[in-house]
């Protein structure tokens, strides 16, 4: 049997129905922005192998500072220990966030992250004495996949059959200047009840990338600093460069109570979530009361290996070079998504940093288990690059060290693509 046959025999894959699913493609090696089937085609991956991938495969830097930490210390208990990695990691990251992000809580993915800031904000409610329950959330949020994300995120197909389990959420609209009066009223009459509101910022990314203004957000997360509401960012997919700069959070005027990463995190090479507070909640958890302690933790939290690469990643994304890849990729996107604008077969063009989204016209139906998906999805990868849409939805989130020349390459598929559907 070939690789792809042993894979059917015996894995099942994430987002996929098995049953009628194409069979998997081998990828034996990772280069740069290339990956490598079993039989040498090499393939651009376009959206970062799920947006993970800052830097591109294999990075020789990342790959010899975790070699190197391997002989050092692969793992330990972070309960009552610690270690240089998580320490510097800490310490490096808090230099770049909102001035009053103070802690670094370690897990591993970014659902981790998420549920974490939950159980936070709850419990931060519980230790000042206080009954808040209600969560906040936009429509249409993605936050993950365990329970406590998937009951923050929209509900649609993918939570239907767990909706009797998952906790009670308002969902309000992303804020517009249309709807930010009517949307700061309803927030108004529970003042007292809202636990937090947990918020992806300026990007919904597997909603279909739908993107809201940051003026409209620095005005609702400043509402809800007035009226004692804690925020949580989810920039689990915008941080580390992914918006043009360095965090969502730059482009805001009002900073988080607490804020969730993962994804490029570790530029890509291994799994690991982080969680930062500020002083203030941190507070509410110090006490003579054992109960009030946060309960919580992974076998493998702050794992020495995965500080190493996300320190190595963070190195290599401050750099110069990388600082002026990500704008250039930015300043591509925008003109070429004005040649998108006018092509007749595609409608809602939108761009933030390094991420351009767009949609095949097809009859108005804008849907993930919209079949051209499928369609497009096969027929980029013949042309031998990498772009999974979100059902009529296509989307770049390219590595950053992808070349000019190599995005005018991905760009000139796309509108070959577009003639043939």
């Amino acid at each position: 049997m070939n690789l792809s046959e042993r894979d059917r025999a015996v894995n099942w894959h994430p987002y996929t129905q098995m049953k009628t699913a194409d069979p998997v493609i081998p990828i034996v090696k990772g280069q740069g922005i290339y990956l490598f089937d079993e039989a040498g085609k090499s393939y651009i991956d376009a959206v970062s192998s799920w947006w993970v991938t800052l830097h591109g495969h294999a990075h020789p830097y990342i790959a010899r500072r975790v070699s190197e930490q391997l002989h050092t210390l692969e793992q330990v208990i972070f309960a009552g220990f610690t270690h240089e990695p998580a320490i510097q990691l800490s310490e490096n990251l808090l230099k770049l966030l909102p001035e009053n992000q103070e802690k670094v809580f370690y897990s591993d993915n970014g659902s981790t992250a998420v549920e974490v800031a939950l159980k936070m904000c709850i419990q931060f409610a519980c230790n000042t004495g206080k009954k808040k329950t209600k969560i906040l959330a936009f429509k249409n949020a993605y936050h993950g996949d365990t329970f406590g994300a998937m009951s923050v995120s929209g509900r649609s197909a993918w939570t239907q059959p767990f909706g009797e389990m998952l906790f009670e959420v308002v969902f309000i609209d992303p804020p517009t200047p249309e709807n930010l009066e009517e949307t700061k009223s309803m927030i108004r009459k529970h003042s007292d009840e809202w636990a937090c509101f947990i918020y992806e910022p300026l990007v919904q990314g597997a909603a279909g990338m739908l993107m809201h203004a940051p003026e409209d957000l620095s005005e609702l997360m400043k509402f809800c600093r007035a009226n004692c509401i804690l925020m949580i960012e989810d920039e689990v997919f915008t941080g580390f460069g992914r918006t043009g700069k360095l965090f969502a959070a730059n482009y805001l005027q009002e900073q988080p109570d607490l804020m969730c990463f993962s994804k490029g995190l570790t530029g890509g090479t291994m799994p690991m979530g982080i969680t930062t507070a500020s002083k203030h909640i941190f507070d509410a958890f110090l006490s003579e009361d054992n109960y009030k302690t946060l309960f919580h933790g992974h076998s493998f939290t702050a794992n020495p290996l995965a500080c190493t690469a996300a320190l190595a990643s963070m190195e290599l994304l401050l750099k110069e070079e990388t600082l002026k890849a990500i704008e250039t990729i930015s300043k591509k996107h925008q003109t070429f998504s004005e040649q998108l604008m006018q092509h007749p077969k595609v409608e809602n063009v939108r761009q933030t940093g390094t991420i351009l989204a767009w949609e095949i016209k097809n009859n108005n139906h804008t849907s993930y288990f919209n079949e051209i998906g499928k369609i497009v999805y096969r027929k980029f990868l013949k042309r031998g690059i990498i772009i999974r849409p979100l059902g009529n939805v296509l989307y770049l989130v390219p590595p950053y060290c992808i070349t000019p020349e190599e995005l005018d390459t991905v760009y000139k598929n796309i509108l070959e693509v577009l003639t043939e559907v």
